[in-house]
């Protein structure tokens, strides 16, 4: 899998306290982190992820480049929602974070949560996003919260200028009653490129388990992600068990195999009876049947003596 390195920048503005989404979007937000963090580790162990913040004065840098959640969580525990977003600032500082990664064979991406106004123009927006692309970084938007038009012009439009090769997306999430992190799982932001070509999938051809409206197994695993867990989780226990079913068959197939063949310098065998009910490996019946007549002559002898 993609070995990256990723900075998460969160909305921690006052926009966040609002609880269009559960439980808020703060709360949402470090929900959906704990979701990337893992998806990310899960991937490629080696994959390292960093928090940041946008809200507030300005910037922060709450975890640098770890693979310990622990000190993902602490971050998030210990920041607050208050102030304004720093949404360009915020970019450019995790832009240096990752500039100073240890590991420099790392892809370079940062996932940028937005719910509130972004108070930047579009044309630095734009510059930036070409700044960014030069620098070979990769930027995902998740949009929720404030979707108005203005906005999500703004974060097209710098979309627009930085995705390449290495895939840079925009998610705009509406408000639902599903949880933010059930909708992020169909994204490509964490599914890949192809996630987001599934809905095609069902029109324009045939491929593999997917169905019902593209989605794998038939089920949107953001309407019921336990079902499509349960779909998932009982495909892979089939499969492992048609696996066992055909090593065990063949395992069989070799046995007999071995039993067919002959020892060396030994005879075909035979049956314990043959067709008179006698042994098979013992004398044959006329044989036998002589030596009683001798026997019977022997008696008769001694009876005229």
């Amino acid at each position: 899998m993609v070995l990256e390195a990723t900075m998460i920048i969160i909305d921690n503005s006052e926009s966040s306290r609002n609880g269009d989404y559960v439980p808020s979007r703060y709360e949402a937000q470090a929900d959906a982190v704990n979701l990337i963090f893992s998806a990310k580790t899960q991937a490629n162990p080696e994959s390292s992820v960093g928090l940041m913040s946008m809200g507030g004065k300005g910037p922060e840098v709450l975890v640098t480049l770890t693979t310990d959640f622990g000190k993902v969580l602490d971050g998030l525990h210990r920041t607050k929602p208050r102030g304004s977003t720093h949404l360009a600032t915020g970019i450019q500082v995790a832009g240096l974070a990752l500039k100073h990664r240890q590991n420099k064979s790392q892809r370079q991406r940062i996932i940028v949560f937005t719910c509130s106004p972004v108070a930047e123009d579009e044309k630095s927006l734009i510059k930036l996003a070409k700044k960014m692309k030069k620098n070979n970084v990769s930027i995902d938007f998740i949009a929720f919260g404030d979707l108005d038009p203005e906005n999500t012009q703004k974060l097209e439009a710098f979309h627009e200028n930085i995705k390449g090769g290495d895939g840079s997306h925009l998610a705009i999430i509406p408000p639902g009653p599903n949880l933010l992190s059930d909708h992020l799982v169909t994204t490509p932001i964490l599914g890949g490129d192809g996630a987001g070509a599934r809905a095609g999938e069902g029109e324009g051809g045939e491929t593999g388990e997917t169905g019902g409206g593209g989605f794998e197994f038939g089920v949107d695993p953001s309407t019921d992600p336990e079902l499509a867990l349960a779909l998932r989780m009982s495909f892979e226990e089939e499969k492992a068990r048609l696996e066992k079913e055909k090593k065990e068959k063949e395992e069989k197939e070799g046995k007999s195999n071995l039993e067919g063949i002959p020892e060396e310098g030994g005879e075909a065998s035979q049956p314990l009876l043959n067709q008179n009910g006698e042994a098979s490996g013992g004398a044959p019946a006329e044989e036998s049947e002589k030596k009683e007549k001798e026997k019977e002559k022997e008696g008769d002898k001694m009876d005229t003596a």
